[in-house]
């Protein structure tokens, strides 16, 4: 399997619920390395940016409305299969419908409060990287 990167978020539900030690422990002890990591808060036309590829879809508003209600954490992580990985330790997006021992499944809330985000496939991995992280912090 090839080395990736993949981005990882830590979405505003796991910060508010001070999860995001947690999560990180987890990224740890599931073989990944943190290339680079930043708080913030995004703004809702940032969030609206991020997701625009949901821009026609229903849950839009809601999603963007909840990106940008607190703090995140935006992450790089590389390893072997790093997107497929990540996926996989995250758990399905319906917490009620993820594997058991996954992130989502043991500490998320809801389809939207689901506490992470992951990239999809190598071609979203990097257009949400350098949504969040410019060339000179990567290291």
């Amino acid at each position: 399997m090839a080395l990736e990167r993949t981005l990882a978020l830590i979405k505003p539900d796991a910060v508010s619920r001070s999860l995001e030690g947690e999560i990180l422990s987890r990224i740890h002890k599931a073989g990944f390395r943190i290339v680079a990591l930043k708080t913030m808060r995004l703004t809702k036309s940032e969030a609206e940016g991020f997701y625009a590829v949901h821009k026609a879809r229903p849950f839009f508003k809601d999603l963007t409305d909840f990106m940008s209600s607190g703090k995140i954490f935006a992450l790089i992580l590389e390893a072997e299969g790093a997107i497929t990985k990540w996926r996989e330790v995250m758990g399905a997006t319906d917490p009620a419908k993820a594997a058991p021992g996954t992130i989502r499944r043991e500490l998320g809330k809801s389809i939207q409060n689901n506490c992470t985000h992951g990239s999809d496939a190598p071609e979203t991995a990097a257009l949400e990287i350098s949504y969040f992280f410019a060339a000179h912090e990567l290291i």
